[in-house]
């Protein structure tokens, strides 16, 4: 992606490619995901009881034949990939932030929408970090079936890290469309 605020890297203007970048919007939307998600997690690991199969009386009906809360471990990556491995795991999520924060300057991170798709990022990472290092597993309780489907249980921290990747590769391809629509047709010899 290429850079688009001059303000911030512009050759001619020293004083504001010097000037510190402010990440306040990237904090604020990971703390806002990490609250939300540790708080519901709370409630769920002190309300609803824990179980292999939540349908023996451990759920929450909200929506019929749709949507119920429950409580159940997740000791792996999503789908339960890697089960087995949550230590692992947590420790990869030190490595991406180690990676988002090294990369900052690549990643773009003054982009006002980069900041928002990194705090969603962010915010799922350490909020499924800290369950790994609490529990030795990750806490998931959000239940949906679609008729005989049922969708694999996540949490607030999957949400934000899906959505956030969900926007990333959006905006990659859209920038990706942009670059190739504005470069120059080639000569035809």
């Amino acid at each position: 992606m290429a850079a688009t605020n001059p303000a911030v890297s512009s050759p001619s203007n020293p004083k504001a490619a010097s000037a510190p970048v402010s990440y306040a919007k990237l904090w604020i939307i990971a703390v806002v995901v990490l609250v939300l998600d540790q708080a519901t997690k709370l409630w769920i690991v002190n309300s609803v009881p824990a179980g292999a199969n939540p349908y023996d009386g451990g759920m929450i009906e909200v929506v019929p034949n749709f949507f119920y809360i429950i409580h159940v471990y997740n000791d792996g990556a999503a789908w339960s990939i890697f089960s087995g491995y949550s230590t692992i795991l947590g420790l990869l999520g030190f490595v991406a932030l180690g990676a988002i924060y090294f990369f900052r300057k690549q990643l773009e991170l003054h982009r006002s929408l980069l900041q928002l798709i990194f705090g969603l990022l962010i915010g799922g990472i350490i909020g499924n970090m800290i369950d790994r290092f609490a529990y030795g597993h990750v806490v998931d309780f959000l239940d949906f079936h679609l008729g005989s489907y049922r969708y694999p249980a996540f949490n607030v921290a999957d949400s934000g890290i899906t959505v956030g990747v969900g926007i990333y590769i959006v905006l990659s391809l859209i920038e990706a469309f942009k670059e190739k629509k504005a470069a120059p047709a080639p000569e035809k010899s």
